[in-house]
């Protein structure tokens, strides 16, 4: 994982299968009378959860996403499995991959305005 792009699609493959992990612990849980994997996989999906949330935070920035695919990403987040299907779309559009550009990141625009602040 040595590009922003692999990083990403490795926390959303995670959270994809964190999420079905914790679905099936529902399953027994609820179906019969099993609560302790609701307790390990809750807790598994909650890190990785917050894990991808942060990791599309961080990487859409240096990929150069737009805003309104950020969004998508966040979104994809809630959903079953729609990471997956995020990822796959993303990847699909070139969009895992680290475009050059002349332009600063967003967090250029932002440390830019802080420093302007200051």
């Amino acid at each position: 994982m040595r590009t922003y792009g692999s990083w990403f699609r490795f926390v959303a493959v995670a959270e994809a299968f964190s999420w079905a992990g914790l679905l099936i612990a529902m399953l027994f849980k609820y179906g019969f009378g099993l609560p302790e994997g609701v307790t390990v996989l809750g807790w598994v999906h909650g890190l990785v959860f917050t894990a991808y949330v942060v990791t599309c935070l961080v990487v859409f920035s240096p990929l150069r996403w737009p805003f309104r695919t950020l969004v998508l990403g966040l979104i994809a987040s809630v959903p079953p499995l729609a990471s997956v299907a995020f990822e796959r779309w993303t990847h699909r559009r070139g969009l895992l991959t680290t475009r050059e550009s002349t332009e600063p990141t967003f967090w250029g625009h932002v440390g830019h305005v802080l420093r302007t602040l200051n």
